[in-house]
């Protein structure tokens, strides 16, 4: 694809990724394209879901995004008993006044933690989807609008299926992305050995402010999509629902239900910000390719059949971005 050149109109305000990505390198080992991840959702305003096994630095990588940007930061373990009030807030009474007064919740943050969110069951779901999508809270009567930037970032663990629930399709959907952690290799766990052993370890500090994040967003804008970029997103999502026009008949029976239209939005949206973190201001094939498992991967649901037969949602993905022709 022939495309533009840069124009170096992204340059000043995509260079405060490299600055997060090195501060929280100094508590985070390897890890480099989850907290790219996040990152990404942090431009986006799009929410990210980390699954991973025990010990894989999960939280961690929150933790330190939040201590290396300066903004306001609250975790919430999700357990069974949870409920709503306890991530919205509540109306108490003040006997002073004789009046009600609102206690806001832990979703009056800038950066939410959901840790473990699949512990908790749907009516707890239904108060988070609300503050996902509409950027806001209801405590009795009134909503009220969460400050930007608003990101949640939940966790979960794929091994342990006692007191969990299944995520809502609807709600996985409003998820820009679902990464997947994955072991680090031996060097980096060498590392992360000697680290744990040293008596004082590395200290986060901000290195980045609230309205440099939103700077950054706004220029963000600026990145151009070419219209052959777009058709070619809106090919590989469609493709996962009609596979047998790209010549995937075999995927017929093992897709249930494809990637929806948001899923085109936000692979749009997903490229356009790894170019931006590449200061790059307009978005390649190659960006696309980058993000591409991660926007879809819990937006493509399988067959019985296909599960029980071992079939992935990655090796799903895998045949439909070789076949879709790159422009």
């Amino acid at each position: 694809m022939n495309s533009k050149p840069s124009q170096g109109t992204v340059q000043p305000e995509a260079t405060f990724g490299d600055a997060l990505i090195a501060e929280i390198g100094k508590i985070v080992v390897g890890q480099r394209a989850v907290v790219s991840r996040v990152l990404i959702g942090l431009l986006t305003g799009g929410h990210v879901l980390i699954e991973g096994l025990p010990g894989l630095a999960k939280t961690l990588v929150v933790r330190s995004l939040a201590a290396a940007v300066g903004l306001t930061f609250r975790r919430i373990q999700f357990t069974p008993d949870l409920l709503p009030a306890d991530l919205t807030g509540t109306l108490v009474f003040d006997p002073r006044t004789a009046d009600f007064r609102v206690h806001r919740g832990p979703l009056f943050a800038n950066i939410v933690l959901a840790d473990e969110i699949n512990r908790a069951p749907a009516k707890v779901q239904s108060a988070l989807l609300q503050a996902m999508q509409e950027r806001g809270v209801t405590i009795g009567e009134d909503t009220y609008v969460l400050d930007e930037p608003f990101l949640v970032l939940a966790t979960q663990n794929p091994i342990e299926h006692d007191g969990t629930y299944p995520l809502p399709e609807a709600q996985l959907d409003r998820f820009l992305m679902h990464v997947l952690v994955r072991y680090p290799s031996r060097e980096e766990e060498l590392e992360i050995v000697q680290w744990q052993l040293q008596p004082n370890g590395h200290q986060i500090g901000p290195v980045t402010t609230r309205e440099q994040i939103l700077a950054a967003r706004q220029s963000l804008g600026h990145v151009y999509v070419d219209s052959r970029i777009r058709q070619y997103i809106v090919d590989l999502t469609r493709a996962t629902r009609h596979p047998a026009d790209i010549g995937l008949a075999h995927l017929s029976g093992t897709i249930r239900y494809g990637a929806s239209p948001r899923a085109a939005v936000h692979l749009a949206l997903a490229a356009r910000a790894q170019a931006f973190l590449s200061a790059r201001d307009f978005v390649l094939p190659e960006d696309v390719h980058a993000v591409f498992s991660d926007v879809l991967r819990h937006r493509v649901l399988l067959t019985y059949e296909a599960e029980a037969d071992g079939v992935g949602q990655q090796a799903v993905l895998d045949q439909v971005l070789a076949k879709v022709p790159i422009p």
